[in-house]
């Protein structure tokens, strides 16, 4: 993979529901690494009611043999509360995008990397910590605006570079 395609990702979604098993198996794909925060659940939330269609999606995906594995930089007490309710596996503080934190996820899942889709809402965490481990990319619109001052300035950098790509979100 050229370096300059690091960033891009193989498919741009709305939202982390839209994947499918149908998505799944146009793609060659039996498993997904997946972030928390803004990708799963509104970055700093603890309302599962809030999150039951997510809860809904990820018990149907793995009914259909799916395997998933939470891959997240939240605390790690943060990605246990949300472990428990999501019934997979996965860690917190995983250290993204280094690859060794992906290696380690894909190990848990039991398959090889060109069978696993990194799905994730930033560019320079998940994008590229997939794309290093020649994972299949998947990037979600993050569902709340984070006002921490390095994910704004990360902000602005993604629109740019998927700007570059021939998409022009607003995250």
């Amino acid at each position: 993979m050229r370096s300059k395609s690091l960033l891009r990702p193989r498919d741009v979604i709305g939202h982390v529901t839209h994947i499918t098993p149908e998505f799944l198996a146009e793609r060659q794909l039996h498993g997904l690494l997946l972030d928390l925060d803004n990708t799963l659940v509104p970055y700093g939330s603890y309302a599962s009611g809030e999150a039951a269609e997510v809860l809904a999606w990820a018990r149907d995906l793995k009914l259909s043999g799916i395997g998933l594995y939470l891959l997240s930089n939240a605390t790690g007490r943060r990605a246990a509360f949300w472990l428990d309710h999501l019934g997979f596996q996965g860690v917190g503080l995983a250290g993204k995008p280094n690859p060794r934190a992906y290696r380690h996820a894909l190990r848990g899942l039991g398959l090889p990397p060109t069978q696993v889709g990194m799905v994730g809402d930033q560019l320079f965490t998940d994008v590229l910590g997939g794309n290093l481990c020649g994972m299949h990319t998947i990037l979600v619109q993050p569902l709340a605006v984070n006002a921490l001052p390095h994910t704004r300035v990360a902000r602005k950098l993604e629109r740019a570079v998927l700007k570059r790509y021939g998409h022009d979100w607003r995250p």
